[in-house]
Formats: C-alpha cells, sequence, structure tokens
C-alpha cells in the first residue's frame, strides 16, 4: 500500500509541484471559494496537495466510520474510472448525498490521479435531504440528529455553479501544470459524439424508420466535403452514423465494411473537389487500415469523423472549392436523379449553363465527362443491388438508371473489370441447400 501510495506523489508531482498547485488553489478558492483535494490513482489524497478546506466537517464525520470510509473510498474510484473513460469532469452524489465532481488529471497517455472539488449540497439542507441520507447510510448506525447538524453545515453550491467551477478547474490544472490533454481532448469528443448518435438514434426509434443504409444522407455529406463545409459535415456525419448503428446494432463488422466503403466514395469526392490526388490515396489507406485495426463502435466513429475533417482540410488546402462552385448544382442533380433517364440538356440546365459549357467544365475541373460521371454513379447503386438484393440483372439495370441491359452490361464490366453475374458471386454468400 506504502508503495501504491509513494507512486501516485511521484507520478503528479513530477507535474504539479506545491508551488503550481497554489496557483490554481487561489485562482479557483477566489472565483468559486470551493476546496481542492488531489488524489492518485488508488483514490486516497496527496497530502501537500490539497487546500485546508478540501474536506468538509460533515465528510471527517462520515469517514470515522470504517464501512463509511471504504465506501468513500469506492466511490473515488468509481468517479475517477468515469472521469478517464470520458475524459470529462465526472459529477455525482456519493454515498452518504452529497455532491461532489471528480476532475481527470492525465498526461498524454498515462493518467496521474484527479481532483475532487465541491462536497456539497444542490440547496439548504431539508427534510428530504436528510431523510435521503439515512436511507444511504442505513445499517452504518450514524444518529440521525448529529447527522443533520453535520450536514447543515455543508456549503451550498447550485448544479449548474458546480459546473462552471469543473469546467474553469479542469481548464486550470492542465493549463498551469502544462499537461498533454491530447488523449482527454480526444475521450472528450468521443463522449460528445456518443451522445449526439445515442440522441439521433433514439429520435429514429420513436419514428420507427425502416431499416437500410442511409444512402440519401450520404449523397448530402459528399457534396458538404467537396464544398469544405466542416461543421455541416460534422453533423450529416454523426446521423448518417446514427442510422447505421440503428439498424446493425453491435455489429461492428458491418460498421467497418460500410464506413471503409464511405471512405472511398469520400475520397473520390474530395478528389473531385480539387485535393491532390497522391494526398489523398495515401491518407485513405491509413484510414482504412485504421478502421479495421479498432475494435469499439465508439472508436470507430471518431476515426471517421476526424478523417472526414481531415478529407475537407485536403479540399480547403487545395483552395478550389470555389472552381467547382459551377458545377455544384449539376452534380447535385446528378447524384438526386441518376436512376431517372436524364439528357445533358436537363443536367446543363440545373447549373444554368449551356451543354457546350457544362462538356467543358466537366472535362476542366473534374477530368472525366458528364456521361462518365452519370454512370459511375450508377454502377455504384447497380452493385449495391447486386450484392444486397436478390433482383435480377435486368431489374437491376433499369432501377440503377440504364434502359439497355446490353450497354449496362458493358459498362459494368468496363467500371468493374466484371460481369454483374460475375461480381454477385464473388460480392454474395452462397446459400446453403438443405439436405432432403
Amino acid at each position: 500500500m506504502a508503495k501504491n501510495k509513494t507512486n501516485n506523489v511521484c507520478k503528479i508531482s513530477s507535474f504539479l509541484q506545491r508551488d503550481l498547485f497554489d496557483s490554481i488553489h487561489e485562482r479557483f478558492r477566489r472565483h468559486y471559494g470551493l476546496g481542492i483535494e488531489t488524489i492518485g490513482t488508488d483514490g486516497r489524497r496527496i497530502h501537500g496537495l490539497c487546500s485546508d478546506s478540501c474536506e468538509p466537517t460533515f465528510c471527517s464525520y462520515i469517514r470515522k466510520n470504517p464501512a463509511a470510509r471504504k465506501r468513500c473510498l469506492q466511490e473515488r474510484l468509481r468517479s475517477l474510472h468515469m472521469a478517464f473513460e470520458t475524459g470529462q469532469p465526472y459529477t455525482t452524489l456519493c454515498h452518504a448525498g452529497i455532491l461532489f465532481s471528480c476532475i481527470p488529471i492525465m498526461h498524454r497517455e498515462t493518467p496521474l490521479g484527479g481532483m475532487l472539488t465541491g462536497k456539497c449540497l444542490s440547496e439548504p439542507f431539508n427534510e428530504t435531504i436528510g431523510q435521503d441520507m439515512l436511507k444511504r447510510l442505513a445499517g452504518l448506525r450514524f444518529p440521525a440528529e448529529r447527522l443533520f447538524d453535520e450536514a447543515r453545515s455543508l456549503p451550498i453550491t447550485s448544479g449548474r455553479l458546480l459546473h462552471e467551477a469543473v469546467e474553469f478547474l479542469f481548464i486550470l490544472v492542465y493549463e498551469t501544470a502544462k499537461l498533454d490533454p491530447h488523449v482527454i481532448e480526444w475521450k472528450r469528443r468521443q463522449t460528445a459524439q456518443q451522445a449526439h448518435i445515442g440522441e439521433l438514434i433514439q429520435e429514429h426509434k420513436q419514428a420507427g424508420l425502416e431499416q437500410g443504409y442511409p444512402f440519401e444522407l450520404e449523397k448530402r455529406l459528399i457534396a458538404k466535403v467537396q464544398l469544405a463545409d466542416k461543421s455541416a459535415a460534422d453533423d450529416l456525419l454523426n446521423t448518417l452514423l446514427a442510422g447505421i448503428l440503428y439498424h446493425y446494432p453491435g455489429q461492428v463488422n458491418i460498421l467497418k465494411i460500410r464506413l471503409t466503403e464511405l471512405l472511398g466514395i469520400l475520397s473520390r469526392a474530395a478528389a473531385e473537389a480539387g485535393a491532390d490526388p497522391e494526398t489523398l490515396l495515401e491518407k485513405n489507406a491509413s484510414y482504412i487500415s485504421k478502421v479495421i485495426a479498432l475494435q469499439s463502435q465508439e472508436e470507430i466513429c471518431l476515426w471517421l469523423s476526424v478523417a472526414v475533417r481531415e478529407l475537407i482540410d485536403c479540399v480547403s488546402t487545395a483552395g478550389k472549392p470555389s472552381r467547382l462552385e459551377r458545377l455544384q448544382p449539376a452534380l447535385e442533380f446528378l447524384r438526386q436523379h441518376f436512376r431517372e433517364r436524364i439528357t445533358l440538356e436537363q443536367i446543363a440546365r440545373s447549373a444554368h449553363l449551356s451543354v457546350s459549357r457544362l462538356c467543358h467544365l466537366f472535362q476542366e475541373r473534374m477530368q472525366t465527362t458528364a456521361v462518365a460521371y452519370l454512370n459511375e454513379l450508377r454502377i455504384r447503386w447497380a452493385k449495391r443491388l447486386l450484392s444486397t438484393t436478390e433482383k435480377t440483372c435486368l431489374e437491376i439495370c433499369y432501377e440503377s438508371g440504364f434502359e439497355n441491359l446490353s450497354y449496362f452490361n458493358r459498362t459494368f464490366k468496363k467500371l468493374t473489370g466484371l460481369t454483374p453475374s460475375q461480381f454477385r458471386k464473388q460480392h454474395r454468400p452462397v446459400k446453403s441447400v438443405p439436405q432432403g
């Protein structure tokens, strides 16, 4: 036990010396009037890095009971674990019924310990609070009258003010001690993203949405990447991820397959917007390797958001989003209507261009023709139908926007190197035939 305690002191004192702690404590006390208690990864107090008022008399009274003291330690460890996991301050009611917050202290990937603050009531002591305390401490033989007297001396801090205080302390600690917050920031972003995705999944459940991959969202995300719109892309990506996780709950392998495909599509979109193809090829290879290596859906989702932001940075760095501006209405029109019969005149009209100007812009800015781009969209859709449905090749030909099966077959083989039937054999699992 003594060895663990020494190790905790060494870890934190390497970054947080007494003079730095005093500076943190003084600024925090001046703003919020609350005490600070520094603890190691074992949940035990680190003396010399605590304010004189870090433990209210109520806590001292409770901790005199050995069983209650053990519960206090378990509570600290649980709160510290939650703070490390989420990468942000964790606020809760302790086993005795008072409010406190735990701030995680990490340097890069190394957990050092935490800081506890709060240890207060959110409103003046009353009968309801007292009865709750008695219920929580049942079996530990605390006299109600003495317990209530101690509770009345606790500081009062509203939940809103405590939240503000711990956020202030969180930033203050990392800036003063010059800790590297990279992992903490990563965890905070992951927590925020998962909360957002969770809300969206709940909305899907309440709306009773049918199952299926959100292709329309994918199209809108492509457009935002090409326009280098990070904020809108973030929201669309989370909505798309929520759709996938809602329809394939707990199926991490399917998530990986869907997202590696999405990365390829978005990389192509970034290239169309002017980003350097060689840079994108290198980045996309590393993105896909990372997605395949990760094991939790939370990590995969956050990594994908980072990858999408980097793709948008590539588009922004190229300085060419404006060069695609005149083509954007045409690109959007094609994505919305590629399964229909479309003429060059309709495509040009959607972007207020002449047919000749449309063809020139496609060739100049996308290094392809409008018809070739349209065929790529149609074949991409046909590939999905071939690998996910039992529809015939003729049905898929028409549903993908082609009017002639022979032309569909030729185009499919030109773009994929396979006939539609060969592609289906390679991408559909062989069904076992029941033995009679």
